[in-house]
């Protein structure tokens, strides 16, 4: 191997070990910031190259996390901003926990999502107008929280894209209706809305 090849294969390394290092770090700042009484995020040591040997987190063949699968966890405190660096992330399961505060916009960047599962929480506030920017997202289930506000239109624009098959925010504090119809022939949307919001 030259020498000029050598160096290519160590800076590709050096980058491939420092994106796996910031998904350490996301992670590891979410962990510092719950409760955890059941102790099931006990194996996210934040001392390994990467978190592919971690309880409750799936990598690609690239040691990029995948999934976090949280559901039913015990977990309480928030969401943090940090989650928006898991660039190869298509599974945020967090739902049936104590997870409050807002949903951070910095989603939003998580481009490759295909399930977003945060229902069943104490999530408050409004629902960030970034998720739009989501369009592999096939589930989005936000039901059973404190949200306030108005579901952004570039959320309702996602089902025009043909890929969101499940939209549940019932059970929140949200206002106004939902008309949304998908023209694409690609997927049928549901649709589910707190029957009891202010219109």
């Amino acid at each position: 191997m030259s020498f000029k090849a050598l160096i290519l294969v160590v800076f590709a390394l050096a980058i491939a070990h420092a994106d796996s290092n910031s998904e350490v770090d996301a992670l590891h700042a979410w962990k510092i910031t719950l409760a955890d009484p059941n102790n099931v995020l006990q194996s996210w040591d934040p001392t390994l190259v990467n978190p592919c040997t971690w309880f409750h987190i799936t990598c690609n063949s690239d040691n990029s996390v995948t999934r976090v699968d949280l559901g039913v966890a015990g977990l309480s405190g928030p969401l943090v901003p940090q989650l928006g660096i898991l660039a190869n992330l298509q599974y945020l399961e967090v739902y049936g926990n104590k997870i409050s505060g807002s949903i951070p916009q910095e989603l939003g960047n998580l481009t490759k999502l295909v399930s977003l599962d945060l229902y069943h929480n104490r999530l408050s506030g409004s629902i960030p107008a970034t998720l739009g920017n989501l369009r592999s997202l096939r589930f989005l289930r936000l039901n059973s929280n404190r949200l306030s506000g108005k579901l952004p239109d570039s959320i309702i624009q996602l089902i025009n894209y043909g890929h969101l098959q499940i939209l549940d925010i019932s059970n929140n504090r949200l206002a106004g209706r939902v008309r949304a119809t998908n023209k694409t022939g690609l997927a049928i949307t549901t649709v589910v809305q707190d029957p009891k919001a202010h219109y």
